[in-house]
């Protein structure tokens, strides 16, 4: 490459325009969800969102009371009447949607996320982490922690619960990730103080700064047969300050914010010494933390 390509490829740039919905599903009605979603997607795209980042369970709602329930709500992927009108208003609005799922593939149950584009289903993340109850109803996730390559960028996914854990950001930046989206239904946790911020607001930050990565979370609102939930949806730049919301506690809303996808992999270089990913001492720690996954690239 020659002086002057490198500095082409150091200035040129990736903007995409992101939004995250944060909206409140009720449990059990997928059609009145489904409706919701579609208007809130179109009111996205209106504004200029070129990807689109809907909830955690967006179609079905969140506290289930059984497993049967979850079976008689969830759906094949991406064959289910749900994905198929999210196929359908992606396509027309020539926008790409990451969104929450309840996931049925012969007797297993997934909470899932599914990315779509323009120009068609594009893949699955299942959630690797369970949270509380979650545990009855599905099973883990077994697709590991793919990273899909789309026009906009290279893409990422976690489901709420997962960026406890520092190893989903990590290998999505490991594995070439731009972006995570992360469909989510964050409640409050043990030892979170009355009107204080989201934990996991706090964690998307983290995960951001330590990874160079932008993070995109879209949280639900109301209260589900007693659970409250913690609104707050957030977009998290590549140095891990928030450059939209967060959003409320209460109401629907849609985040939007503009960003350079590529200044995710320009900002992992800190200083002349330091590279965020290339630093760490693999001679220490299995350079891909025991993933199955194939190595990635960064």
């Amino acid at each position: 490459m020659t002086d002057q390509s490198l500095s082409e490829a150091t200035t040129m740039t990736n903007k995409v325009k992101v939004a995250c919905v944060q909206m409140h599903p009720r449990i059990g009605d997928k059609a009145a969800n489904l409706a919701n979603s579609i208007a809130s997607i179109e009111r996205a795209a209106k504004a200029g969102a070129q990807l689109v980042v809907l909830p955690e369970l967006a179609s079905t709602g969140y506290v289930f009371e059984s497993r049967e329930e979850v079976f008689s709500l969830a759906e094949e992927v991406p064959a289910g009447p749900t994905c198929q009108a999210w196929l359908q208003v992606a396509q027309r609005l020539g926008v790409t949607l990451v969104a929450g799922i309840a996931e049925r593939e012969g007797d297993s149950l997934y909470n899932a996320a599914v990315v779509i584009g323009p120009t068609g289903y594009i893949g699955t993340f299942r959630k690797v982490h369970l949270w509380n109850a979650e545990n009855l109803f599905f099973e883990p996730g077994n697709l590991g922690f793919p990273v899909f390559k789309t026009p906009l960028g290279r893409i990422g996914v976690a489901i709420c619960y997962d960026i406890w854990f520092p190893e989903t950001f990590r290998l999505a930046a490991l594995k070439g990730a731009d972006i995570v989206c992360v469909p989510t239904n964050w409640v409050p946790i043990p030892g979170q103080a009355p009107g204080r911020e989201a934990m996991a607001t706090v964690l998307a930050m983290a995960g951001a700064h330590c990874n160079s990565l932008f993070i995109a979370c879209a949280d639900r609102v109301g209260i589900e047969r007693g659970q409250p939930f913690e609104g707050q949806s957030v977009i998290v730049g590549c140095t891990g300050w928030p450059v939209a919301g967060p959003a409320s506690r209460d109401d629907e809303e849609i985040l939007l914010a503009e960003v350079d996808l590529g200044e995710a992999r320009r900002s992992r270089n800190w200083n002349a010494f330091n590279q965020v990913l290339r630093d760490r001492r693999t001679d220490v720690y299995d350079e891909m933390l025991g993933s199955k996954d194939a190595p990635g690239w960064y």
